[in-house]
């Protein structure tokens, strides 16, 4: 039985939530004795949740509300209230910090937090179980110092450590103004203590953590600071080549000076990875959005990281910016494609709640879907239908571009003549979905079979060559099926010989005979 229960609905399991074990840990001494976390996952039944919490017998529950989960934990709201009404519930968080009022989320529940919740949140719960109850519905988070927040790491249990991703975050706040993002209405970026931070990161290594996700929104804004927690990991990495870590950073593009060079050239591969937010390449709309970025400067720092650093590289670009034509998204990304990173996250714009970028809603006819994730749907550049084929393009990239499934065929998919890279995969994407009217639960045999008939139909490939490269990425996805065009008592070794052979003109006439011979595709 707890009093209070911390809860939230996370994406997927291994996301385990860094905000609750925030505020959980700045709860008083005798109000945590009588505290739980309880996380939940999206796409759960929300009976079985409210089941699940009334099983604890809380007074208060609190809930994290962000874009991806505020449908589900408002339908949780709605049934927990109905059927316990006794209960107090909080919300808190970016999805209900901005705009609050409009929300039904709002009207459900009986107190809100706004803003930083780590100190409010602590007293208003012991208003809420000791008395006496607060008359405001709405509590605005105070301000306070990173130095007297207490860190929240011993609170990730050992499962966590086994099972789970590990967020951190060595500093908060944004110095720029990018207005699609929440971070624009940061003053600017205060670090933790450097010493106390990694004081922790060290206690969570010797518990077993391996895998470190940083938060933080300029990682490299403080080369000093970078230096220390670059070295951090490098020497346990070092120590135990066997067992090594792995940390995710947020890196600012342009700004990538000699000394993190030389640190970041020493890890191995599989231990760093950079996300890298591009966003546009077109100067244009960069003033439109207030985002300061030296694009020669983000690109000389990209070719390096490819050619002389085995940090694996997530480069972010974001369709629907205002001016930002649909030619001029093409080329952004081509110039990404050309640069090589090992993932390009092409997103559609979002109007989170609270961000600047509303101001252009006039100006450009920027049209928003009502319901989260309130994404873009279109603006005097962008239609709606263009907006839709991108977003297709997104998901096929995603199974395809990202995935790492086709290191062999996506080259062929690729080659910029007579075309572009991001002309030759729109015409997939668009022949895909028209193939199959979907973009979900496209089994992965299908999905090579598919991609195998585009390029020798659409694609200007020859038979071989697209048989050759499919049946390799094939082989190196471990299925065990056949693809359309391979013939009954051949396994995929056998088929990849073949090809093989038939590319260095040494198969016999009759394994070339049955390997060019297509069965149509189903």
């Amino acid at each position: 039985m707890s009093a209070l229960v911390l809860s939230t609905l996370n994406a997927r399991y291994a996301h385990a939530s860094l905000g609750l074990r925030y505020l959980f840990a700045n709860l008083d001494d005798d109000i945590r004795a009588d505290a739980k976390i309880v996380e939940f996952v999206i796409g759960s039944k929300t009976e079985v949740l409210v089941e699940q919490l009334l099983a604890l017998a809380p007074k208060v529950v609190t809930f994290g509300v962000y874009i991806w989960n505020v449908e589900e934990t408002t339908k949780l709201i709605a049934m927990l209230k109905a059927v316990a009404p006794h209960i107090k519930v909080v919300i808190g968080g970016p999805e209900v910090s901005f705009e609050t009022t409009e929300q039904r989320v709002f009207a459900l529940a009986d107190y809100v937090v706004t803003g930083p919740g780590d100190v409010t949140l602590n007293k208003l719960a012991r208003a809420l179980l000791h008395g006496p109850r607060p008359l405001m519905k709405v509590h605005v988070g105070e301000a306070f110092s990173l130095d007297d927040l207490k860190l929240p790491y011993q609170y990730y249990t050992d499962e966590d450590i086994a099972r789970r991703h590990l967020y951190v975050e060595a500093s908060r706040g944004c110095p720029f103004k990018c207005e699609f993002c929440l971070s624009a209405l940061d003053k600017t970026a205060e670090p933790f203590n450097t010493e106390r931070f990694l004081a922790e990161m060290a206690k969570l290594y010797d518990r077993g953590a391996r895998t470190f996700k940083f938060v933080d929104r300029t990682f490299n804004l403080n080369i000093k600071t970078s230096l220390a927690i670059l070295d951090f990991f490098l020497e346990r990495i070092n120590a135990k080549p066997d067992d090594p870590c792995f940390a995710h950073f947020e890196l600012v593009p342009d700004h990538l000076p000699e000394k993190l060079k030389d640190t970041i050239a020493k890890f191995p591969a599989g231990t760093l990875q950079f996300e890298i937010g591009i966003q546009t390449w077109n100067p244009t709309v960069q003033g439109h959005i207030s985002r300061k970025q030296n694009n020669d400067k983000a690109k000389d720092n990209i070719r390096w990281l490819h050619a002389n650093s085995q940090a694996h590289m997530h480069v972010d670009l974001i369709a629907g910016l205002p001016s930002e034509t649909f030619a001029s998204f093409g080329e952004g990304f081509d110039t990404l494609a050309r640069l090589g990173p090992h993932e390009i996250q092409v997103g559609v714009l979002k109007r989170l709640r609270g961000t600047p970028i509303i101001r252009h809603t006039d100006a450009f006819a920027m049209r928003y879907n009502p319901e989260p994730p309130y994404n873009i749907l279109s603006n005097t550049e962008l239609s709606f239908a263009d907006l839709q084929r991108i977003s297709r393009f997104a998901r096929f990239w995603d199974l395809i571009g990202n995935s790492g499934r086709f290191t062999h065929t996506l080259p062929l998919v690729l080659q910029e003549l007579p075309v572009s890279a991001f002309q030759r995969f729109l015409a997939l994407a668009d022949w895909l979905y028209a193939d199959t009217g979907a973009t979900h639960q496209i089994a992965l045999e299908r999905l090579f079979d598919l991609v195998y008939r585009w390029l020798v139909s659409d694609g200007g490939i020859e038979i071989e060559t697209a048989q050759r490269q499919i049946l390799a990425d094939y082989q190196r996805s471990g299925s065990k099926g056949r693809l359309s065009f391979m013939h009954r008592g051949l396994t995929v070794s056998d088929d990849l010989n073949a090809a093989n052979a038939k590319a260095h003109g040494n198969a016999t006439p009759e394994r070339q005979r049955r390997h060019l011979v297509s069965a149509p595709a189903g």
